[in-house]
């Protein structure tokens, strides 16, 4: 599922009614929710968090922004914080499906259509930059919205969408793509803020000043002190102490969380706290929401450090992570409140019935789910099957050879089953879309165009839900045969059982993209979907009976042995 946030900042925060107004703006718009609403009176600001769907977000954001644009008078604004417009940053952020170029084009479609339907100067900085001189928002803003009228008569501070012109109850907005921010601290058993900086800084990449022998800072030829870099890019830190709780803690800004984990930062901040005689990490805490990634990155270090499979249930990771990291210590880590994906991302509706319920619904006269969602189960049990086998045999004696590969299969068999999974609900929303599409009025000459367009897309969801899960098929045989070939002997029968379900879903796959197909105009398109389904079938059904006779061979000899 693409999931992306966006974190508009608007110039007010001490009159609640314009607060709650943008924000009712935003709510109004299915599909985006609105997590977090944080105004602060000294700087007159107030930092909205959405998370949703790439173009439910960009509604929301949009609504938001319109919303200031009536609500909000930047020449009466004053506050501690820099700032140029009533909305006046507004950037997107990837957090699940969504790639940072993804990002870049949301920001570009927000622009344009601010520029275009609110007549407004839009700027784009950090990732989606045009100049290298917008790369940085401070650049941006130099002389705020006081300099303004001015510098958008300049040639080279034209806006990149929307008109050169001062809106002056509104400012210009600055919009853009960055990487997720963490705000991560870990807890220490000591009261000594000097001590948790120490530690901070050996973290941060700022790193921490060069002494001489006699402790005396070493400085460059202009007199600046010389720094010694801290060993993660991307991290920001000091140190600090929690007044409530009487206690340090090294306090972070994770800038870019695919680059640096926080496991990463938590085990350094172990390995520097030695240092410190008497001082030990406790645990740790993050501030605010974390992307499911960066738990799932830890559970599976802190699992492959014991020398256990680390291809378990995505909800076994997280509860490893959070064990590890203590990040319960000092408040309650609820993951399904915590993790940005489990705020917006459930399971559907089928994946989140009963094995009773969804057998008992197949069965009764409802034309969905049908054979598209029961060929995804078939794909997922079986997926589900290899990685439990890699999962009993990794940690066992006698098969340390084995360990390595059987992870790794481990960990494919998890990811293969969630995506068979969301393919379950995916299947009959595809055919949802198509009896809605059908459903289109159909009277004039413009409603018989767009009916059909509608046909087509939805025809074309539904061929690609089937074939996506067939496309998975080869390689979840191929996880059945490495589990057949190194897995515990006992296992034998799951990895044949895994191999027979793949061999189901693909059968049930093809079927369903063979009649989705039927009726297509798009000759090419059909073309091109038949090849890849022909293909993708045929080398499962091989490599499945290969895998499923050599177990039925092995097993009937040891029968008659």
């Amino acid at each position: 599922m693409q999931i992306v946030e966006c974190v508009p900042n608007f110039s007010e925060g001490r009159n609640p009614d314009v607060v709650e107004g943008i924000a009712a703006a935003m709510r109004a718009v299915a599909g985006a929710q609105l997590l977090d609403v944080d105004p602060g009176k000294a700087t007159n600001r107030t930092v909205y968090t959405l998370i949703g769907t790439p173009d439910a977000v960009v509604d929301a954001a949009f609504a938001g922004i319109a919303a200031a644009k009536e609500l909000i008078d930047m020449r009466r604004h004053e506050g501690e914080h820099a700032r140029q417009g009533a909305c006046d940053v507004c950037p997107f952020v990837p957090v699940s499906g969504m790639t940072m170029d993804d990002c870049v084009q949301l920001a570009h479609r927000l622009a344009k259509r601010v520029g275009d339907d609110l007549g407004l100067p839009v700027y784009l900085y950090a990732k989606a930059a045009q100049k290298p001189e917008r790369v940085r928002l401070p650049d941006i803003r130099v002389g705020e919205y006081e300099a303004l009228e001015e510098k958008l008569k300049k040639p080279e501070w034209a806006p990149d969408y929307g008109p050169a012109e001062f809106v002056p109850s509104f400012g210009v907005l600055t919009t853009g793509a960055r990487p997720f921010l963490i705000a991560y601290n870990v807890n220490l058993n000591t009261p000594s803020k000097p001590k948790a900086h120490y530690i901070a800084a050996r973290v941060r990449e700022k790193g921490y000043a060069k002494r001489d022998a006699d402790f005396q800072f070493i400085r460059d030829a202009k007199g600046k002190v010389e720094l010694i870099p801290g060993r993660f890019p991307g991290v920001q830190g000091v140190g600090w102490v929690i007044e409530e709780y009487g206690r340090a803690q090294c306090s972070f800004n994770l800038t870019d969380a695919s680059q640096t984990g926080l496991h990463e930062v938590f085990e350094a901040c172990r390995e520097f706290a030695t240092g410190q005689p008497g001082v030990r990490v406790t645990g740790s805490e993050v501030v605010g929401l974390v992307p499911r990634q960066s738990l799932l990155d830890a559970g599976r270090y802190y699992l492959q450090q014991q020398g256990l499979c680390s291809g378990v249930t995505e909800r076994r990771l997280v509860e490893v992570a959070i064990q590890s990291m203590g990040l319960a210590e000092l408040t309650p880590f609820d993951p399904d409140e915590r993790v940005i994906e489990y705020r917006v991302a459930q399971d559907g509706p089928l994946v989140g019935m009963t094995v009773r319920e969804f057998v008992d619904t197949t069965s009764s006269d409802a034309p969905a789910p049908g054979g598209g969602s029961v060929a995804a189960l078939c794909g997922s049990l079986a997926s589900g099957l290899a990685a439990m086998v890699g999962a009993l045999t990794v940690g066992r004696d006698g098969f340390e050879d084995a360990w390595d590969e059987l992870n790794e299969v481990a960990e494919a068999g998890q990811a293969h089953k969630e995506a068979f999974l969301f393919a379950i609900d995916a299947d009959t929303a595809a055919f949802n879309d198509m009896m809605g599409a059908r459903r289109l009025p159909k009277k004039t000459g413009e409603q018989k165009r767009a009916r059909q367009a509608a046909m087509i897309a939805a025809r074309r969801g539904a061929t690609e839900v089937p074939l996506g899960v067939l496309e998975r098929c080869p390689d979840v045989v191929r996880l059945a045969g490495v589990v057949a070939e190194k897995g515990l002997p006992a296992t034998a029968s799951d990895a044949g059982t895994a191999a027979a379900a793949t061999a189901a879903a693909a059968r049930g796959a093809y079927l369903n993209v063979l009649i989705n197909l039927d009726g297509m105009a798009d000759g090419d398109y059909v073309a091109g979907a038949r090849e890849r389904a022909d293909r993708a079938l045929a080398r499962t059904l091989a490599d499945a009976d290969q895998v499923f006779e050599g177990i039925r061979e092995r097993l009937e000899k040891v029968l008659n042995d």
